[in-house]
């Protein structure tokens, strides 16, 4: 009985050996190696068209099942918020409210009335809050199969429960353990190969050699994801020497770009096994890591960017200006610093379709490790990125004209909303300026008008003489 076991035990211990021999084979031979030499065997695109067509039909299928179920239409969540706003300046909206008075807003005057146009901003801004629903998950039309992101999604059919039941076994047994063991594989390459690169003396072999290791190691990590990634525009890639800005929606937005070419890194340094990345890539390339006590000195930043820019053989420096991830569907301010350095900006959009997962990353809910591990149970990662013309700072154009200058390129190209906010009222009170600013535009609208009206009888008269 005991040999018996034995024998059974070893029969399981060979089949396991098998099992996996063919896996880490099937995973270098037809991923990993295709991956490292930017090359597709179209086995993700024909995965992507099969999702679609599920997809299609899941949404055909729920809708059909509430008409089945009720009268009642289901609502469509609104784009861009609750309250449809006309868009117009504040003289134009305080002029309607005084339209049923004698009284014009070109007198210059205050009007009681006046006082209405903050009230109801005010409302507005707390029935829908522009700045907070941009640190929550886009609510989609559809349920996509992943979570319930609806209230109106529940059980419809049997059908689709078991669509729904294969897509998890599908996802977190199949396609997980792939993902993670490229994820893996892809991460110890990047520390081992730029370690080797590291010890090569300062020549041109080694920066062809990194810039080798660098993209080998992002596809892979891509391919981790099953990134699905479209470029667009490509003669205005970002060139040596210059500074390459784009909207912030994800971590992976670096594993995104880089897929297409090789960027330096600004960021903060850090410890643990992030540190041991970042420790590894700087032997390799000139990325700029910054202490946490140089990065609260703001000369000491823009000096050792300016200095990495001013060497035209330098990659590209990747810069994220909102500071922090935002959902999908806006670009929120730019912060001007990135501006004032100098040289050539190589503006960027990126746009993820939310259909197969929700790239968004929501720090105040998930950790690092709770979100990667998100992207890698979802379906995929289906991107588009657009490359736009080099821009440079205009005559008499400030850093922060050119920042918002530069941000509205990026929402028009991206389809997004270009909003002035601050993303870092995702953690901070609005700032005073904020306030002030409203304050010195009404201000000017009602004082600066009466010098302009005492003049207007002179100009007149002039005219007719």
């Amino acid at each position: 009985m005991t040999d018996l076991c034995e024998g059974g035990m070893d029969d399981l211990w060979s089949i396991a050996v098998v099992l996996l021999q063919v896996w880490f084979s099937v995973m270098i031979g037809f991923i990993m190696i295709p991956a490292m030499f930017g090359l597709s065997l179209g086995v993700t695109s024909v995965y992507i068209q099969i999702l679609v067509k599920i997809l299609e039909w899941a949404t055909l299928r729920i809708e059909r099942g509430h008409r089945e179920r009720s009268t009642l239409p289901v609502p469509a969540p609104l784009p861009f918020g609750l309250i449809q706003r006309e868009g117009g300046s504040m003289e134009q909206e305080m002029g309607e409210l005084r339209r049923y008075r004698t009284q014009s807003i070109s007198r210059g005057e205050f009007a009681l009335s006046d006082s209405f146009y903050f009230y109801i901003k005010g409302l507005e801004s707390i029935v829908d809050d522009q700045v907070t629903q941009r640190f929550s998950s886009e609510e989609l039309v559809s349920w996509n199969l992943l979570t319930r992101t609806n209230h109106n999604f529940h059980y419809i059919s049997l059908r689709l429960t078991v669509i729904w039941g294969l897509g998890v076994i599908i996802r977190y047994c199949v396609l997980f353990p792939l993902r993670i063991t490229l994820a893996i594989i892809g991460l110890t390459w990047l520390v081992i190969g730029t370690t080797l690169v590291g010890f090569l003396p300062n020549k041109r072999l080694k920066n062809w050699l990194s810039e080798l290791v660098h993209l080998m190691c992002y596809r892979i990590c891509a391919r981790g994801l099953s990134a699905t990634i479209q470029y667009h525009n490509k003669e205005n890639k970002p060139q040596k020497g210059g500074i390459c800005v784009a909207n912030h929606t994800s971590p992976i937005d670096i594993v995104i770009l880089a897929n297409d070419g090789c960027y330096a890194m600004v960021g903060q340094s850090h410890g643990g096994l992030m540190g041991v990345i970042q420790r590894s890539m700087v032997r390799s390339c000139p990325h700029v890591w910054f202490e946490r006590s140089e990065m609260r000195d703001r000369n000491a930043v823009t000096s050792r960017l300016r200095a990495h820019v001013a060497a035209k053989t330098n990659l590209p420096i990747l810069i994220f200006p909102e500071g922090t991830c935002i959902n999908n569907t806006s670009v929120m301010m730019f912060k001007k610093g990135s501006f004032e350095i100098g040289g050539t900006i190589y503006p960027v959009a990126i746009k993820y379709d939310p259909r197969f997962g929700d790239a968004f990353w929501n720090s105040a809910k998930y950790n690092m490790v709770n979100y990667l591990l998100r992207m890698m149970t979802s379906w995929a990662i289906v991107v588009n990125v657009w490359y736009l013309p080099p821009m440079t700072r205009r005559e008499g154009e400030d850093a922060a004209q050119f920042a918002n200058r530069v941000k509205s390129a990026i929402a028009h190209q991206g389809g997004l909303l270009d909003m002035a906010w601050d993303g870092s009222l995702k953690r901070a009170k609005v700032k005073e300026e904020f306030k002030e600013q409203q304050q010195k535009m009404y201000s000017s609208m009602v004082m600066g008008k009466k010098g302009r009206n005492s003049q207007e009888p002179h100009t007149e008269s002039t005219r007719r003489q």
